[in-house]
């Protein structure tokens, strides 16, 4: 399927508001609500919208620690890198992982109930000798910039 304009702005205005209406999405896109409708299932069932959630308030539910993992393996095979995704992806703190390129090999996001829950957890992670070599944690003082969306119309222009 290839996406054009309208189909873009469809994701992009849907990423914002998923509980949006389908005649108030139609009016956003400019077009009117059955042909809007057809698209949205077109986009669901061909896999660009992988699902709906709510975005929670946590701090509402109280305070919560967010750090900054920079994580270096030992060794560099294939077997090591998948021994280390298998153990961090059962961990229900980490919220993300990325391999990167530079110094080190993963950037992981660790969301805890505080200091201690977080050095426990990598404690833990150590004592399983699943190759890390070495980590730097670097703990969120403040997020004055938290995005939930995607700036697909600058992205993809079509």
């Amino acid at each position: 399927m290839k996406l054009d304009r309208i189909d873009i702005k469809i994701l992009y205005e849907l990423q914002k508001n998923g509980r949006i209406t389908n005649v108030e999405l139609a009016e956003l896109v400019n077009l009117s609500p059955s042909p809007c409708l057809m698209r949205v299932k077109k986009l669901q069932s061909e896999g660009y919208i992988s699902g709906y959630s709510a975005q929670i308030n946590i701090a509402k539910l109280g305070q919560t620690l967010t750090v900054f993992t920079e994580v270096t393996l030992k060794n560099h095979r294939q077997i090591d890198f998948a021994r280390f995704l298998a153990a961090v992806e059962k961990v229900d703190s980490v919220v993300e992982c990325h391999l990167v390129s530079g110094g080190y090999d993963y950037l992981v996001k660790f969301v805890t109930a505080g200091i201690a829950e977080y050095q426990t957890t990598m404690e833990r992670l150590i004592d399983m000798e699943i190759g890390i070599d070495k980590y730097f944690s670097f703990v969120v003082l403040k997020s004055p910039i938290v995005k939930a969306h995607m700036p697909l119309t600058s992205l993809f222009p079509v």
